[in-house]
């Protein structure tokens, strides 16, 4: 029965230390999306030179 404290504590050990890795992970890519998102939302880039104008409203009749 001696080796029952040992079982236990390399189960936590590793359970704890999954759990860290994860954690840590998540935070990491939740930084990485909100700067991908926060450049994102800078001015969209010029259109390249001969491309087609494009409207941003809605044609709904001759007015």
């Amino acid at each position: 029965m001696d080796w029952v404290p040992i079982v236990f504590v390399t189960f936590k050990v590793l359970v704890f230390g999954t759990g860290m890795f994860f954690a840590i992970k998540w935070h990491y890519d939740q930084g990485k999306q909100k700067k991908k998102e926060a450049s994102g939302a800078q001015a969209p880039a010029d259109p390249p030179p001969g491309a087609p104008e494009q409207s941003t409203h809605l044609r709904r009749g001759p007015w």
